[in-house]
């Protein structure tokens, strides 16, 4: 694969590291800017979606992608995130604070859990997760005082002083706000110190280890971080649906999570995107492949788990590297032609674990 050559560490770091990217980046900003004057309703509610699932996606991918620790519980910090915004606008707190407290909560307690599960990595982390993901929606369930149980709550629209997002286009003007700004953060994160500690986990525990990267600790802040992304999510996905149930929040939902990054690309923030529109598209040609085949919908939930399967197996074995490292394979074409090779995007085992020489 084609490798750009850096002369400076500050090359490395730089946040726009091509000034041609940066037209791109216009470009891109001007369409979303636009976007209400020549999408309807539904387009935009799709793309407000995108925003909310992004987000989340980014949680994930920061946990998953970047640091190598499988997780199943995704939908815990999601759930969390939405309760904690709706009891808090039941209780008259203002919308600015409630998101900021939803994410602080949802922080918490992946700081919390990450106690018990400082020690796990692979398989045993993933059932870690995936039991404290039943124990939330457990608890949701049961302390009907508080979430009102499987009756759910309804949550209001957002306002903010005298201004109610009330209106398709401003909930999409915020979530994607919300998005660029969730990113921006992201790419400076992991320009630090903490993300190359991070990256350096993934690649390898014992050579970080012997780097000095305290592994228990760094793995409780991205804990903390993933889960803190992720209760923002929930909570503007609390306010996008507007009625919230501990049904919601299954482990299904972890699933969607797990295939968002997957099928995006794994270490990759634009990844995180490509697959939040994958996963927002997917839902719907879930529902046309029913149809197709005469499906009775008595077996959607089957079928929605079968594809998001099927999906993370063909993407594992023929795209490892998931939509956004096609993308990247195509630019490299685009860039070398007709000069490029067929071994160019052959797949190359790679042996870059170090817990391989034990």
């Amino acid at each position: 694969m084609h490798v750009p050559m850096k002369t400076s560490y500050n090359e490395d770091i730089r946040l726009i590291r091509q000034r041609g990217t940066l037209v791109w980046y216009a470009l891109l900003a001007l369409a979303l800017l636009a976007a209400p004057f020549y999408l309807g309703e539904h387009h935009l509610s799709q793309l407000s979606f995108v925003g909310i699932y992004a987000i989340a996606g980014l949680g994930a991918m920061l946990l998953v992608g970047y640091t190598g620790q499988v997780s199943l519980g995704q939908a815990a910090f999601l759930a969390i995130g939405a309760y904690t915004e709706a009891i808090l606008q039941k209780a008259g707190v203002p919308f600015a604070a409630s998101l900021v407290l939803a994410g602080v909560m949802a922080g918490l307690t992946g700081a919390i859990l990450s106690l018990s599960t400082a020690r796990l990595a692979g398989i045993y982390l993933a059932i870690a997760t995936l039991a404290f993901a039943f124990i939330v929606e457990e608890v949701l369930t049961r302390w009907e005082s508080l979430t009102n149980g499987s009756l759910g709550i309804l949550v209001k629209r957002i306002q903010v002083g005298g201004f109610t997002f009330d209106a398709e286009w401003k909930f999409y003007y915020l979530s994607t706000g919300l998005l660029v700004l969730v990113l921006w953060l992201m790419i400076n994160l992991l320009r630090s110190r903490t993300g190359r500690a991070l990256t350096a986990m993934r690649d390898s525990e014992i050579s970080a280890q012997s780097l000095g990267i305290h592994l228990a600790r760094y793995k409780a802040i991205v804990l903390a971080l993933s889960g803190a992304l992720t209760g923002v999510a929930g909570a503007l996905y609390a306010h996008r649906i507007q009625f919230i149930t501990p049904d919601q929040f299954t482990i299904m939902a972890s699933v969607e999570l797990l295939v968002l990054v997957v099928v995006g690309g794994l270490g990759s923030l634009h990844g995180a995107v490509f697959g939040a529109v994958f996963i927002v598209m997917l839902p719907q040609f879930i529902v046309l492949l029913r149809d197709a085949f005469g499906i009775s919908s008595t077996y959607q939930a089957g079928l929605d788990a079968g594809v998001y399967g099927l999906l993370m197996v063909l993407f594992m074995l023929f795209e490892p590297h998931g939509i956004y490292g096609r993308w990247q394979k195509i630019k490299l074409y685009l860039d070398i032609f007709p000069f490029y090779r067929k071994a160019t995007f052959r797949r190359q085992r790679m042996f870059q674990k170090s817990e391989q020489l034990r």
